[in-house]
């Protein structure tokens, strides 16, 4: 028989896999979409920033509500949030509608990685809690990955309005299975005594704790963590939403061409969550200190993603799209460690509201770096974009070592002894 630990993880890889599909449907039929409604690189820009900006700020209400209403609530609540939001993209006549919806979405979709690292923190020991963050972070790529073929078709057949739908209806199939398998280990009607006890012996390093979010703002790690997502994820914002976009207008792929050939930077990334997840986990198996492994397998990708400024100069599309394949390898590897420090670092019942408010980085640094971009692309092309890409997570790793040194659960004690 399958430990539930295990099922649970399937089902959170298949959340994150909807989310992306149906995130991700508005960046495939973008080279139609604009061109119908008649938006402008600055515009869609703009409808990105509604995206972003709800899903930002919503990174820290929904961590509070995933604390709150617990995991299982939680993610069944924002999956059939986010799935009609998508549903009702097909309705939209203009940037205005466009932006609302996305709006919504953006709502909905933050709250899946909020319940995510929830459930991490309440299933998994130290030495499978990064393969399981892994997961996860490769359904994102999944997701990427699936979204450009399927959606295409769906566009070709149908049209782009009836794609949005059709995504949308995903998550209702994925809900069922969840209600069923998911509660907490300790009130589990489906778990076994041996599974129980493994999982609750695991994780009680991670003790309970009277933290609130505004005291988690008084630690460096929150902090560190918050910045080096702020100046790393930007980079995958741009892959979500500008690639298929870049492609066609500046690669001289087709629209065809684009949907065939899109996925591969998102397997490669697919491949870096699992194996940088992996390589963390391998280094605390062999006695290392968590925090050391995390920090250990997250320097070696950080060093290769200047690689991201030749993007500009290669004159081959397909060497360009090798390079871009490398980088979201490269970045997904460093991100999967960089979230799995949040589950080791602090406790288990605050790190939805703490994964929120380290998530509040990610999400800010994806706004300003969107806008920053359609301002950018619209005056100069892309240049300019690859060549900053190239020094964010070099500068990220610098941020992360210098403010995150140790757990919070010990100069918690510290201060309260």
């Amino acid at each position: 028989m399958i430990p539930i630990r295990w099922s649970i993880a399937a089902l959170l890889f298949l959340s994150t896999v909807i989310n992306y599909v149906d995130r991700q449907t508005l960046s495939v039929v973008a080279p139609v979409l604009t061109k119908e409604l008649n938006l402008s690189p600055l515009e869609y820009s703009h409808i990105l920033t509604a995206f972003l900006t709800a899903y930002t700020l919503m990174y820290l209400g929904s961590g509070f509500l995933v604390d709150r209403w617990g995991t299982r609530t939680a993610l069944a609540v924002f999956m059939v949030w986010w799935s009609i939001s998508n549903m009702l993209h097909g309705l939209a006549r203009g940037a205005v509608q466009l932006g609302m919806l996305r709006v919504l979405l953006g709502l909905g979709e933050a709250g899946n990685f909020m319940a995510a690292f929830k459930a991490i923190s309440e299933w998994y020991p130290a030495k499978e809690r990064a393969f399981v963050n892994g997961l996860v972070q490769a359904g994102a790529s999944v997701g990427a990955i699936l979204a450009p073929p399927v959606v295409t078709l769906l566009m070709h057949w149908y049209g782009w309005r009836w794609a949005f739908v059709a995504t949308g209806l995903l998550g209702f199939f994925w809900l069922g299975a969840w209600l069923y398998f998911y509660y907490s280990p300790e009130k589990h009607p489906r778990v076994s005594e041996g599974e129980r006890e493994l999982v609750l012996a695991a994780t009680s390093g991670l003790r309970k704790s009277e933290l609130t979010w505004r005291d988690l703002l008084r630690f460096r790690q929150t902090w560190g963590l918050l910045l080096a997502r702020f100046f790393s994820d930007p980079v995958w914002w741009f892959f979500l939403f500008w690639l298929p976009k870049y492609l066609v207008e500046n690669r001289g792929f087709t629209v065809a061409e684009m949907g065939m050939l899109a996925w591969m930077p998102y397997l490669t990334a697919d491949a870096g969550s699992i194996l940088g997840g992996l390589a963390s986990d391998r280094l605390v198996r062999r006695n290392w200190g968590v925090l050391n492994a995390r920090t250990a397998a997250m320097l070696p990708f950080a060093l290769l993603m200047p690689l991201s400024a030749v993007v500009a100069f290669t004159s081959s599309r397909y060497a360009a799209l090798g390079l871009i394949c490398l980088v979201t390898f490269a970045h997904m590897a460093w991100k999967t460690n960089l979230v799995t420090v949040t589950n080791d670092l602090y406790p288990a019942n605050i790190v939805g509201s703490l994964a929120g408010i380290v998530a509040f980085g990610n999400g800010l640094g994806g706004t300003l770096f969107t806008i920053l971009t359609g301002w950018i692309v619209q005056n100069f092309g892309y240049t300019s974009i690859f060549i900053i890409m190239g020094c964010l997570h070099p500068t990220a790793f610098l941020v992360f070592r210098a403010l995150v040194r140790g757990p919070v659960r010990s100069e918690h004690a510290n201060q309260e002894g």
